[in-house]
């Protein structure tokens, strides 16, 4: 037994409680589910085009760049046009998400490897679990479908969202996030990514890349 599960059988001793009573787990239940919201920004509060156009800008904004596309298949030239346009290798680093694997990559002439990154790789492509408008922020869960090491190490990171996918505030994606995972389970880290990495000196010169990424490509896939 370790000391917190000694120090919890203390408080029930003194309690007179097993800890696992119905009407006992009923009840705090149930103020769980009654406890208040915080407030939310109105910003975010919108619908549809107005959704993903308000997600696009707040990106933007934030020295992001988007692309949207209209199907899932389109992604893989999507990638291949922003390196070229950028003069990057045609070298991509990618985990196992299902969504990225199902792309028709062989179309193009991207060299792709699988697996996290050490650190030698200068594109990767992740897929978020969704993204939030009131600040163009994405949200990335941990886990080999989506390694966290490719949201920090590449020079270059390059983020697929479905626009069904973005949420108008913070809390609907965290509460997607708790209905995708069941109660009791969550992932074991959620990345929330603003646009590339940035850090100001004291003259408040902006440098680019300074703690992960020096580019962040968002791609809005509609359908």
């Amino acid at each position: 037994m370790s000391a917190r599960d000694e120090i919890l059988a203390g408080i029930r001793r003194s309690l007179g409680v097993k800890g696992n009573e119905t009407i006992r787990r009923q009840i705090v239940q149930d103020r769980l589910e009654r406890a208040p919201k915080g407030v939310v920004p109105a910003r975010g509060q919108v619908s549809g085009e107005e959704r993903i156009a308000l997600f696009r800008t707040m990106a933007e904004s934030s020295l992001a760049t988007v692309t949207e596309v209209g199907t899932p298949a389109e992604v893989p030239q999507s990638i291949a046009l922003f390196l070229r346009d950028h003069n990057l290798p045609a070298t991509l680093r990618m985990g196992g998400d299902p969504r990225l694997k199902a792309m028709p990559w062989s179309e193009t002439a991207l060299e792709i490897s699988q697996g996290p990154s050490e650190g030698q790789d200068l594109n990767a492509v992740s897929h978020a679990f969704g993204g939030v408008a009131e600040t163009g922020t994405l949200a990335m869960i941990s886990g080999p479908e989506n390694p966290s090491t490719l949201n920090f190490l590449p020079d270059n990171h390059i983020i697929v969202v479905s626009a069904k996918d973005i949420a108008s505030d913070y809390e609907s994606v965290w509460s997607r996030v708790r209905f995708a995972f069941g109660k009791g389970g969550m992932p074991r880290t959620v990345n929330w990514i603003t646009g590339p990495s940035r850090s100001g000196d004291i003259e408040q010169t902006l440098l680019l890349g300074a703690h992960g990424p020096r580019r962040l490509h968002v791609i809005v896939v509609r359908e």
